[in-house]
């Protein structure tokens, strides 16, 4: 393997890694925000978005 080759690939595989990474730090956080909307929502806090919602009865 020539060392053009070897830093080509060394390359790919450091961007592949760096693109896991963040990845699943997306999805770590996904869920860590989606944990704490569940404990708001439990506790009573509604978000600001329900309000400007119209029931599902009145839509026309």
């Amino acid at each position: 393997m020539s060392t053009h080759a070897l830093y080509v690939s060394a390359a790919y595989a450091i961007t592949a890694l760096a693109i896991a990474g963040l990845i699943g730090w997306v999805l770590l956080d996904q869920r860590a925000r989606r944990r704490e909307l569940a404990e708001l929502e439990a506790a009573g806090i509604r978000r600001r978005s329900d309000k400007a919602r119209k029931p599902e009865a009145e839509r026309p």
